[in-house]
């Protein structure tokens, strides 16, 4: 059971029995879950598990029914009334990017980082922008600060997504199926700029369908079913010699095919 005071040092998230439930429908139940500081925790399994769920869960795009969270110093219960001014911690400790992009069409590449550090962290606009280019450089977008988002590609505006989420510097990423979206190309091009992400140091979620980042780059993997955990461990342990069947029938539609 989650505590306010009492965890390891290097822990940074700890989920204890945590459901959700969309009316008479159990999206996921009673999923408990720990992550160190600077893992990457590849979070897989079968459409309709929980999973891109779960994840809002976390940052409380959806609100939990039952359970508790402790994220990066916050205590979180389900069912109680989060303060304004602790939701604004949240946000700032807890990024996100999304399957779609969910960028501003009427701001500029370089407007859409600028305007949430001005509002979240109440950067001055010299140093918003500072931050905003340094990173746009980092994803290899500099030159396309003063396009508008529809003059990018998919995998464009994802780099740019991934960029506004890092300038909050948020102590924890979640990334929901960040390449869903994108042809294979595109999506290995994204998969390398999370990998430099998740070289920096950066605790990652990450909801994916993509194996091979799941094996290679992460630390930890999560295989979810049915809204239950069903196996998590080391990823070349669980993906090479998995405990449950119906862990092993889902690696076997994903692998071979």
């Amino acid at each position: 059971m989650a505590t306010q005071t009492q965890h390891e040092n290097e822990l940074i998230l700890e989920i204890a029995s945590l459901s959700k439930r969309f009316g008479e429908n159990t999206v996921f139940s009673d999923v408990s879950l720990r992550v160190h500081q600077g893992e990457v925790c590849s979070i897989i399994g079968p459409s309709g598990a929980g999973k891109s769920t779960f994840l809002r869960c976390i940052n409380l795009l959806e609100q939990p029914d039952s359970g508790n969270m402790w994220i990066a110093g916050q205590y979180i219960e389900a069912g109680r009334r989060i303060s304004g001014s602790d939701m604004v911690q949240l946000r700032r400790n807890v990024g996100m990017v999304f399957q779609t992009f969910n960028l501003f069409p009427n701001m500029s590449v370089l407007e859409n980082i600028v305007f949430p550090e001005q509002k979240v962290l109440a950067r001055s606009a010299a140093d918003s922008k500072e931050v905003a280019m340094d990173l746009l450089n980092k994803v290899g977008l500099a030159n396309r600060a003063n396009a508008r988002p529809t003059q990018l590609s998919g995998g464009q505006q994802q780099r740019v997504a991934i960029a506004r989420a890092l300038a909050l510097e948020p102590k924890i990423m979640l990334f929901d199926e960040p390449t869903s979206a994108l042809d294979p190309e595109v999506g290995l091009d994204i998969l390398n700029v999370m990998q430099d992400v998740a070289s920096s140091g950066m605790t990652m979620l990450v909801v994916t369908h993509e194996m091979r980042f799941a094996r290679e780059i992460g630390d930890h993997l999560v295989v979810m079913a049915e809204g239950s955990i069903l196996e998590e461990g080391n990823p070349d342990a669980v993906m090479s010699n998995p405990q449950q069947e119906r862990t092993k029938r889902f690696l076997k539609a994903v692998i071979d095919r």
